[in-house]
């Protein structure tokens, strides 16, 4: 899927990976999910990983908002020799649902869903596709957040599409931004 096409989405059922959940949580837009898609799903080995970790700030608001989109996968997982656990429950989960879309950051993660035929989208994208939307004003500052959080977007990504929205690229940032 090309950056023109995240626009198109409004319907459908989503199947959420855990590195775009974490971005999201941190920034505290999940709700995003809701106002994009009809329905939001997460598979079991997601849960895990999200919520693993008791002491990071944000766990509590993805246990709340994830509690019950929840689902268990029907079919033995054959594809953790390719890719971690979460991301191919969650590309088993897709098929399983016949949802409309994939949520997921990771590259090879992301490739071997796209050759299983799945439609992907990643974080970046579908806050693009939520500027878009008018459901948050810029895009600058939230990529600024996740540079200082450590999530690991590729600043020439985040810079075409933030030349795309009309807003000011990032320069390379400074050590200090990631203290």
């Amino acid at each position: 899927m090309t950056l023109k096409n995240y626009t198109e989405m409004k319907n459908g059922i989503v199947i959420a990976d855990a590195g775009p959940i974490i971005s999201l949580a941190l920034i505290d837009k999940l709700d995003i999910l809701d106002e994009i898609f009809d329905e939001v799903k997460i598979a079991n080995a997601v849960w895990e990983e999200v919520t693993i970790d008791e002491n990071k700030r944000f766990v509590e608001k993805i246990k709340e908002y994830f509690r019950e989109k929840t689902c268990q996968i029907k079919s033995f997982n054959e594809l953790t020799f390719v890719m971690d656990y979460g991301e191919s429950e969650s590309l088993i989960l897709y098929n399983e649902l016949k949802a409309d879309f994939i949520l997921i950051d990771d590259k090879k993660a992301r490739n071997i869903a796209e050759n299983f035929g799945a439609k992907c989208i990643g974080t970046l994208g579908l806050l693009s596709a939520a500027k878009e939307k008018g459901l948050i004003s810029e895009l600058r500052p939230v990529f600024i957040e996740f540079l200082k959080n450590k999530r690991f977007y590729a600043l020439s990504l985040m810079n075409i599409i933030l030349d795309k929205n009309n807003e000011k690229e990032i320069a390379t940032m400074p050590n200090a931004l990631y203290k």
